[in-house]
């Protein structure tokens, strides 16, 4: 046989004129024998474990399971419909025609229904499979929706076979690769034999199975079909990144500058004779200089941005992997997405983000939200794959039959299995994401630094095209008496060309966007320590100036560890544990005596109103076996396990017959299951929020130590009592669940209204009336350690902390009180009577309400509206599915990360890994200190460019030589100095508690506050002063006059010494200059008024590496910078000058720190209005004298934008080339690293996350507020 081969069969498969056998023989005995469709009651019954051990089974998969056994049993008996089929063949096609043609495609031949297209015909072909079907042939189902191609790949049966995969059991754990192969014919022939008993993988009940055995295996699964990842979109090279440093236009001209100063200076050294008073020409050292630092200045660039792209590739892999529900070996496990294979049965519940393509096994009442897939906006219903084959047996299926499970869809209701047919690049969410992989987002912050970068930047090059022309003016002036060479007077017209482009590469502050991001970077990287993963760059800044927490309780205020602690049983028995025995109330009985009382039916009726009307299930954790779902339904199955001596859920659920699930509602606050008894009748049996359940209350039992369950009418003296417990316990921070019930002679009840799409379904309102009362029970769930200090940090830091909560007002208020919430002026409302408000009447009382209780989602989010409607910066918590518009409409939306289902995840901005409400203090705190880095970088760079621009462009005004005390070169490592070494500095500072001891910056509050510019012109006014009477005086002050003979002499020592003296005295200008900057970082490691500016300085081992790489730069520089500096070393006392210089810096701001912020801000708007006064009419005749310039400019350099453009172009077509052609290789990667050390995260993303549209204002047309900075008290 050819080991490369196209898995499509040769001719059409027809049905079988013979019986065919069941793959499930095990289940059909526990089945009843009446014909289950998907409206059929379901059998909860699921294969006994060897050695007579059950199952670690779960709801959701015995439910499937016992789907699978009925569908099966049905399939099987159906079997005689088959041969008459095949019979009407032979005889004639019109009958068949007429009886099967029912849905699209019906008449397609199995080969016409997987035809490949021209674009995936390689989808088509594998080498060496042991599996039926290629990954070609199952995509097929679903591009688009096919039943056809359903039908051909032989049903759920057939898929089964093909992919060597157990419906019930899921894959083994202990498979990798599979010897025995199985082709096409083999797998969709409805004669297949019968899969044996012992042929089911299924491991004892004592064995602990976890996602880190199973890695590294699966080998030839991931060989065919991959894993689910996609490969990463691949990282910009280093390279690349060198080239977008370096392809700025001002570099550019720098550049060319550079060259040509270069080349006319060895031209001068070698082409012309030396002068022999001033030796041979090193001019061309100036311009090998400034090409050295453009190098130097573009890799520092790049390295940063390598660097900084590493960092968020590393958090984007931690933010697309999740956990997952499978079944392997019969067991339900938690399992990494990523591990995800072709053949896996996963679980689906209310809430989930499916993670891979499949069909649906069995389930009940499962609806789909596609619109993330398919675009279609209604919910979709799914009908299990079994019963849609047995249709097509049948001659009945239609189009409206949907067993298909679109990857990238979610869940909004129901629970059930499905298996996975196709994974990462071959499911169709992930080849729609291999075409979304998109950039990262620019935040409102960069955006708005960015803006501001581009207004200092004209300012700065309106200052250098003002310095070029009146140095042009002064050369052509000057050039009739001028006797210099022609390379000569060429090199002079370069260095005033080159020192007004050198000032534009200093006033363009692009080092402002990237400390943003280096702020961003970092903080993430520190915060994701901090149990917060920023799903959004935005989030960060943005919760630094939140002005309101609205957070939920449960798991994210208490501990999410639910425990029953009190209860009441019928309307008479009340128990609670750790009690006084010799307490004077003597009604009061432990949890042992209390269920001691109970009759057998009684019990039995308890019990199943905790095992089988429930969704959790028993799986492992850390290693250890445990009850897996909802924290509350696992209290109440842990109280069953202990003191109902209830076994394993499995087998509890394993002899009750489910006709209908009404899953957890949040807007109805309960959740129920109708159940068939041996009887014939049919029994409701509802948990829920006990205050809403007692409602729907009207009958007790007579006597819950009765054999029988009769039932009397609920008194109002016992409705009284009831209601008295429920509030008793309420009062001590309990949560209180009632138990209801109440029996049918038939399903549905005569005249009770049912689904629109299946009459055989009730309407909850319908039959959940005059129920009665079993019990109610309290559980408590303490609070988090720390909590209450928590909100007590946030409070003081001017954050109003809500509560908004589903539990009943008398359990929010106690809870909000311990935590420290609920004040005494403080308003609780209920939803119902909150989302009644007038918009007037809510804006009034919004200000003093704390608590929210019983409140649904939807009042979540009219919370969130109105809020914002105030101006607020609105935070807000979430777990449920029905969150997700809340999330998304807050200005930051945390998730659950342990409790929340995937679709609040993917709604959200940031994921509390930890449900911890103390985590999204750490948040507000890291928001801050991005504000807070941002603005220091801010405060540091427009000091620099204000002292750097006015004293080169006075300095070479006022030089008779038209040459500015800091050359070229030295203001490149100023630039350098400014751009990237302060934003590593300033922007590494990690928070303190103190930051939190301030008010939020209001959304409007300017970029630059009042404080910032008090230090920046106070700064620069000194920095000015300190050099130009340094530039100006000091050689006089310093006394170089006489050292030198006087120049009336002109004699060649003379001058020599003259000039030695000049270019000494610049560089203790250039060298006091550096150091001024160096002091006056620490100066702006603080923003607010206070004086210790070392505080914390150590801990940052960043500011001081930093810092050691400058003053290390700086003094190699001045002993060694020579003629490429066109500087001359200093000695001591020329070193003592400059330091001396250059410390009161730091003196001078605390002085500057002593002016209120209310005087500076009198004087700051009289200078502003004065400033703009002056500058309006200047900056239009500068723009009509530039705008020529402009164009004529712009003109000289399109042949270089031309070649820009070109060579980018070139890049990107080789980078597609490369990004293709690493898509096709990425499978034979996944082997070798499912051959080593198993999945590599690092470079890998999750296809499991739906695309989010760059622009949701569409969808949410509440835009998020502008990004302010933080100001000092």
């Amino acid at each position: 046989m050819d080991s490369k081969r196209l898995l499509a069969p040769p001719a059409p498969i027809y049905v079988a004129s013979h019986q065919e056998e069941s793959p499930h023989p095990d289940l059909e005995n526990l089945t009843p024998s009446s014909t289950t469709t998907d409206r059929s009651p379901l059998s909860l019954q699921v294969p006994s474990s060897p050695g007579g051990k059950s199952l670690a089974g779960d709801t959701l998969r015995t439910r499937a399971d016992s789907f699978n056994s009925t569908a099966e049993t049905t399939r099987s008996r159906a079997d005689s419909f088959n041969s008459r089929a095949e019979t009407a063949r032979s005889r004639g096609n019109s009958d068949l025609t007429t009886l099967r043609s029912r849905f699209e495609g019906d008449d397609l031949s199995t080969e016409e229904a997987l035809r490949p297209d021209k674009t995936n015909e390689k989808d088509f072909e594998v080498e060496n499979s042991p599996f039926a079907f290629s990954p070609g042939q199952l995509n097929k189902t679903l591009n688009p929706k096919s039943l056809a191609a359903y039908r051909a790949l032989g049903g759920i049966y057939g898929l089964e076979r093909g992919l060597q995969t157990d419906l019930v059991a899921g894959l083994s754990v202990d498979e990798t690769s599979i010897p025995d192969k199985i082709d096409f014919e083999a797998a969709t022939s409805p004669t297949a034999s019968k899969k044996p008993l012992n042929a089911r993988r299924i491991i004892a009940q004592d064995v602990i199975v976890t996602d880190h055995e199973v890695k590294g295996q699966y080998h030839d699964r991931k060989r065919i079909f991959k894993d689910n990842r996609l490969p990463a979109k691949k990282a910009i090279s280093i390279w690349r990144l060198f080239w977008n440093a370096y392809n700025d236009r001002v570099l550019l001209i720098l550049t060319a500058a550079a060259l040509i100063s270069l080349a006319l200076g060895i031209y001068e050294a070698v082409g012309q004779p030396p002068d022999p008073k001033e030796g041979k020409s090193v001019d061309w050292v100036e311009g090998l200089a400034i090409t050295v630092a453009i190098v130097i200045v573009v890799l520092v660039t790049g390295l940063n941005d390598y660097r900084r792209e590493k960092q968020f590739s590393a958090l984007n892999a931690k933010k697309d992997d999740r956990q997952v529900k499978a079944i392997r070996s019969g067991k339900s496990v938690m399992i990494s997405v990523f591990d995800v294979m072709v053949g896996d049965i996963l679980h689906l519940e209310s809430g989930d983000s499916i993670p891979a393509d499949g069909i649906l096994v069995g389930g009940h009442g499962i609806r789909c939200d596609e619109s993330s897939a398919t675009g279609e906006s209604d919910a979709m219903k799914k009908t299990g794959g079994a019963e849609v084959w047995q249709r097509m047996v049948e001659g009945t299926a239609t189009s409206k039959l949907d067993p298909f499970i679109i990857s990238g869809s979610k869940v909004l209701e129901g629970v059930g299995t499905y298996l996975v047919t196709s994974v990462g690049v071959n499911s169709s969410y992930g080849k729609i994401m291999m075409g979304l992989q998109a950039e990262n987002e620019e935040t409102p912050l960069q955006a708005k630094l960015a803006r501001m970068a581009n207004w200092i930047g004209y300012l700065g090059t309106s200052a250098a095209g003002l310095l070029f022309f009146v140095l042009l003016i002064r050369f052509l002036a000057g050039l009739s008496g001028n006797t210099d060479s022609p390379a000569k007077r060429g090199q002079t017209f370069l260095d005033i060309l080159i020192v007004a482009v050198t000032i534009i590469v200093v006033a363009v502050p692009e080092g402002l966007p990237v400390a943003v991001t280096l702020a961003l970077s970092f903080a993430t990287k520190r915060m994701f320590k901090e149990k917060n993963l920023v799903r959004h760059l935005r989030a960060c800044e943005t919760m630094g100036n939140a002005t309101t927490i609205c957070s939920d309780k449960t798991g994210t205020l208490t501990q999410n560890k639910m425990t029953v602690v009190a209860g009441l049983l019928g309307t008479d028995i009340n128990f609670a544990r750790d009690i006084d025995l010799s307490d004077e109330d003597k009604t009061l009985l432990t949890f042992t005596a209390a269920f001691d009382r109970l009759s057998p039916d009684v019990r039995r009726l308890l019990l199943q109103s905790v095992a089988i009307n429930s969704t959790a299930f028993e799986g492992e954790e850390d290693g250890k076996a445990t009850y897996i779902g909802s924290k509350t339904e696992t209290a109440l199955l842990t109280m069953a396990k202990e003191f109902l001596g209830m076994g394993p859920v499995a087998e509890e659920r394993a002899g009750v017959e489910v006709v209908q699930l009404f899953p957890f509602d949040s807007d109805r606050k309960c959740m129920g299951v109708v159940v068939r008894l041996a009887s014939g009748s049919y029994r409701l049996l509802v948990k829920g929020a006990a205050e809403i359940m007692l409602r729907h209350a009207a009958l007790e039992l007579v006597d819950v130590a009765r054999e029988s369950l009769d039932t009397t009418e609920l008194s109002e003296a016992a409705w009284t009592q009831a209601a008295a417990n429920i509030e008793d316990f309420a009062t001590q921070s309990l949560r209180t669940i009632a138990l209801l019930f109440k029996d049918f002679p038939q399903w549905p009840p005569a005249g009770a209204e049912t689904l629109e799409d299946d009459r055989s379904m009730a309407k909850f309102e319908a039959v959940c009336r005059d129920m009665a009362f079993l019990g109610v029970v309290g559980i408590q769930d303490p609070l988090r350690d720390g909590v209450a200090h928590a909100v007590k940090k946030c409070q003081d830091a001017g954050i109003v902390v809500r509560m908004v909560t589903g539990d009943n007002v008398t359990t929010a208020s106690a809870i909000a009180r311990q935590c420290g919430i609920k004040t005494e002026k403080g308003l609780v409302m209920e939803g119902p009577k909150f989302r009644q408000l007038s918009d007037e009447d809510m804006d009034k009382m919004l200000p003093n309400l704390q608590v929210l209780a019983r409140s649904s989602p939807d009042d979540k989010r009219i919370l969130v509206s109105r809020l914002k409607h105030l101006g607020e910066t609105v935070a807000v918590t979430g777990d449920g599915t029905n969150d997700g518009p809340a999330l998304k409409m807050a200005d930051v939306g945390f998730s659950m990360g342990i409790a929340g289902t995937e679709v609040a995840k993917e709604a959200s901005a940031i994921i509390l890994m930890d449900d911890n409400f103390s985590s999204i203090v750490k948040a507000v705190m890291w928001g801050r200190s991005v504000n807070d880095a941002v603005s220091k970088f801010l405060q540091f760079q427009i000091t620099v460019n204000i002292t750097a621009v006015i004293l080169a462009f006075v300095s070479a005004v006022s030089s008779s030589q038209m040459h500015s005390v800091l050359s070229a070169v030295q203001l490149l490592w100023v630039n350098l100095i400014m751009d990237t070494f302060a934003a590593l500095a300033l922007a590494t500072d990690a928070p303190t508690e103190k930051i939190l001891n301030r008010k939020p910056t209001p959304k409007r509050a300017p970029l630059i506050t009042t404080n910032m510019w008090n230090m920046i012109i106070g700064q620069a006014i000194y920095q000015l002063l300190v050099t130009f009477v340094l530039y100006f005086a000091g050689y006089d002050i310093l006394g170089y006059d006489s050292k030198c003979a006087p120049l009336d002499q002109l004699t060649d020592a003379a001058m020599h010494c003259t000039d030695t003296m000049h270019t000494e005295l610049n560089t203790m200008v250039f060298n006091t200059f550096v150091w001024m900057q160096i002091f006056n970082e620490f100066n702006n490691r603080r923003l607010d008024n206070k004086l210790n500016i070392f505080e914390g300085v150590l801990k940052n081992y960043f500011f001081i590496g930093i810092n050691c790489i400058m003053v290390g730069g700086q003094i190699m520089i001045v002993f060694v910078g020579g003629k490429a500096f066109q500087i001359k070393a200093i000695d001591g006392t020329q070193w003592a000058v400059c330091i001396l210089c250059a410390l009161p810096c730091l003196l001078w701001a605390v002085v500057l720190r002593c002016i209120p912020d209310l005087y500076a801000k009198v004087v700051f708007d009289f200078v502003g209005k004065i400033w703009l006064a002056v500058a309006r009419p200047v900056m239009k005749v500068l723009a009509i004298i530039f705008r020529p310039v402009g164009k004529a400019l712009t003109a000289v350099l399109a042949p270089t934008k031309r070649f820009n453009k070109r060579t980018v172009a070139k890049l990107s077509r080789k980078q597609a080339r490369e990004d293709e052609a690493y898509g096709k290789g990425v499978a034979a990667a996944d082997v070798e690293a499912a051959d080593g050390s198993g999945s590599e995260m690092k470079t890998l993303a999750s296809p499991t996350t739906p695309p989010q549209p760059r622009n949701t204002s569409a969808e949410f047309p509440i835009q998020p507020p502008p990004i302010t900075l933080t100001t000092a008290n």
